[in-house]
């Protein structure tokens, strides 16, 4: 038996909020934070495990960074969103409830905006949120780490790429384990 908090494959969801082309430049480690995003993603997909993308105002701000993009099947669906809260987009909540899933694995931009308010939304609709600190920015180093300690404070589990990826594998007998070991390498 695992402790309740660790993530379970069973009841797993990913979140990326608003990880987009704008945030490029103004963001410093915004291609580490891409990279790192789309190891797990890669790495929900390999799991057969769903994956939410959220774009907050394409129109203005861009599409997804293509390290995403190649990471997707050409068939993904975007949930387009103007509300800094995901949940704000009645079709983000929709989606995410249709998986089944009670925990979320959260990442994204910006950190004290739209992951901050999400995380927190997602906690008051009683999901269980695990946030990769690995995967989250924000233009301002404080910010960001001002929001990880109120989401931490308010009951967000703080958790990263490969912490994450090896609690849904459990064991190396998994029939994932080269392929997500592979993609941590």
């Amino acid at each position: 038996m695992s402790h309740p908090r660790i993530l379970d494959k069973g009841k797993t969801a990913l979140v990326v909020v608003d990880l987009q082309e704008a945030f490029r430049h103004p963001i410093n480690e915004f291609a580490i934070i891409a990279a790192r995003t789309s190891i797990i993603v890669r790495g929900f997909l390999a799991l057969n495990l769903p994956v939410i993308i959220t774009e907050q105002y394409p129109k203005g701000l861009g599409r997804t960074a293509e390290e995403l993009l190649f990471s997707l099947p050409p068939d993904f669906e975007f949930v387009e969103k103007t509300a800094f809260s995901s949940c704000g987009a009645s079709s983000f909540i929709e989606k995410l409830r249709a998986t089944g899933a009670s925990q979320v694995v959260l990442c994204g931009l910006e950190t004290h905006i739209c992951v901050n308010q999400t995380a927190h939304d997602l906690l008051t609709e009683a999901f269980e949120v695990h946030i990769l600190h690995d995967c989250v920015g924000s233009r301002f180093a404080q910010d960001k780490d001002t929001a990880l300690r109120k989401m931490q404070m308010n009951g967000v589990v703080p958790s990263c790429v490969e912490m994450a990826l090896f609690e849904l594998l459990r064991d190396a007998k998994h029939e994932q384990f080269k392929e997500i070991q592979n993609l941590i390498k």
